[in-house]
C-alpha cells in the first residue's frame, strides 16, 4: 500500500510518499512558512509526486493532518487531500496533529506520559496527553499553560510540539518533572498513522478547538439573511 501524506497544520507545508512497511519515504519535501500555504502547497505536492515512480496513479490512499492548528492551513491541506482522493478514487484519512507529534515518542515504548502542546496564541495552548500505550490520558483541549501542567501531575512527562516550551516555566513552578523531546512534526509519521488508520473511523474533517481569531465586521454580522 502506498500513501501520500500532507501537513499544513503548523507553520510549514510538508508532503511525502511512503510505502507500507518502509521506514524511509520515496519522496519528501518540507517548506517552513507562516503564510502562503494555498499558493505553495499544490506545487510542492506535484514535485513530491514527480519523484515517486508511478505518480498519482500509484497511490492507494491520502493522509492529511486535521488539527488542531492554523485555520487557513487546515482548510488548504484538507481541501487538497480531498481533491486528490476524488481524482484518484482512493480513501482520504484524517490524522490528528496531536497524534502525529506524539507518535515518535510513544513508539520508543518508555513508561513516561507523553504530552503535546501547540501554541494557540493569546497565552493558551492546544493540549493533549497520552499514556505509554498510546491511549488518551488527557483529552484534546485548549488551556492555559498552568492548567495544562496541573493536569499532568508530578511527572515524569515527555513533551512534544511547538508549544512545549510554553509549559516549561509552569512545570518548574509546579514541581512537575518534564523533558522537552521535540517541537516539529515529522510528516513521515503522518503517513505511518494514515496507513494504520481505518478510513471509516478517521474522516478528513478539521479538528477545531476554538473559534478563529478573525471576525466578520459588525455590519456584516448583523446583516439579515435574504428570504
Amino acid at each position: 500500500m502506498r500513501i501520500l501524506a500532507i501537513d499544513t497544520a503548523l507553520p510549514a507545508i510538508s508532503a511525502c510518499v511512503l510505502d507500507e512497511g518502509a521506514d524511509d519515504p520515496l519522496s519528501i519535501e518540507t517548506i517552513a512558512m507562516q503564510r502562503g500555504h494555498a499558493e505553495a502547497l499544490l506545487p510542492l505536492i506535484d514535485r513530491v509526486m514527480a519523484r515517486a515512480e508511478g505518480g498519482f496513479a500509484s497511490l492507494d490512499r491520502v493522509a492529511v493532518t486535521v488539527g488542531p492548528g492554523s485555520f487557513t492551513g487546515l482548510r488548504v491541506g484538507i481541501a487538497a487531500a480531498r481533491a486528490i482522493g476524488v481524482a484518484c478514487k482512493i480513501p482520504v484519512i484524517g490524522v490528528s496533529t496531536f497524534a502525529a507529534l506524539a507518535a515518535p515518542l510513544i513508539l520508543e515504548q518508555k513508561l513516561d506520559l507523553v504530552a503535546v502542546a501547540i501554541d494557540a496564541r493569546h497565552g493558551n495552548v492546544y493540549f493533549a496527553a497520552f499514556g505509554p500505550d498510546g491511549r488518551v490520558a488527557a483529552a484534546p483541549r485548549i488551556a492555559s499553560p498552568r492548567e495544562a501542567v496541573r493536569s499532568l501531575g508530578a511527572g515524569p512527562v515527555r513533551l512534544a510540539g511547538p508549544g512545549a516550551a510554553l509549559l516549561a516555566s509552569e512545570a518548574a513552578a509546579a514541581g512537575t518533572e518534564i523533558e522537552i523531546e521535540n517541537s516539529g512534526l515529522d510528516i513521515v509519521f503522518v503517513a505511518k498513522l494514515g496507513l494504520l488508520a481505518d478510513p471509516a473511523q478517521a474522516p478528513p474533517r478539521p479538528l477545531y478547538l476554538k473559534m478563529p481569531d478573525a471576525k466578520l465586521p459588525e455590519a456584516v454580522q448583523l446583516q439579515p439573511a435574504p428570504l
